[in-house]
């Protein structure tokens, strides 16, 4: 009799681990998923917006003009980006100033500002200028944006007005909206550049392209549902 009342024991102790395994098993899987679907969105009120405005996906980039990362972003994984998903409807992309590298990177965002608050359509040419620019990463340090070198730069667009470059830069006349941005990367945390969010999900390699694609095809199908 107590051989049996010890093996009923044993067994109705094994069952109890073995539910417990699963509840935790099963909590940590709801919470993983809880994780996957958290998300902040940016606000983009007037922000400059690459794409179709009533796409479904909308990838954000935090970036800094000054940033070696930065470019390299938008040589590597830009053009892909455009490419597979901008031209074909299913994403708009949008560039928020990020200003780590100081005076310069405040300098550049202002004539940034300038530029596409003249000719929108213009901004994202002189954007890739911009970062065109930029010396090569052992030359980071080297002071190379100015106000000149700015107006250099947007002197072969037509729309754009050199004296009205040169005065939003030297009086920082687009500086609300660097503010607005600089308020906008403080609050999504942005602690290194570039960050990248697809409708407001933060990616943890923004060189990843793959991880980046599948975040954008779940997002893609999950806006077919909705």
């Amino acid at each position: 009799m107590k051989k049996s009342t010890m093996k009923l024991t044993v067994i109705l102790t094994l069952v109890a681990v073995v539910l417990i395994v699963a509840i935790v098993v099963i909590s940590n899987k709801h919470a993983q998923d809880k994780t996957e679907i958290v998300r902040q969105e940016v606000d983009l009120t007037g922000q400059p917006l690459l794409g179709e405005e009533d796409a479904p996906v909308t990838v954000v980039e935090f970036g800094d003009f000054k940033c070696p990362s930065c470019k390299a972003w938008g040589e590597m994984i830009y053009p892909q980006l455009v490419e597979d998903y901008v031209l074909s409807g299913d994403i708009n992309f949008s560039y928020v100033n990020v200003l780590f590298h100081g005076k310069e990177s405040i300098l550049a965002s202002l004539g940034a500002e300038s530029v596409y608050k003249q000719d929108p359509e213009v901004y994202w040419d002189f954007h890739k200028k911009v970062f065109d620019a930029q010396p090569e990463a052992a030359r980071h340090d080297e002071v190379w944006v100015t106000t000149e070198k700015l107006l250099e730069l947007a002197s072969e667009f037509p729309t754009i007005n050199q004296e009205q470059l040169r005065q939003d830069i030297d009086e920082q006349l687009t500086l609300a909206q660097v503010d607005i941005d600089k308020e906008l990367y403080k609050k999504h945390n942005v602690s290194q550049t570039p960050t990248i969010t697809i409708n407001g999900i933060t990616m943890e390699n923004p060189f990843d392209y793959e991880a980046i694609k599948e975040v954008i095809e779940n997002e893609l199908e999950a806006s077919k549902n909705e």
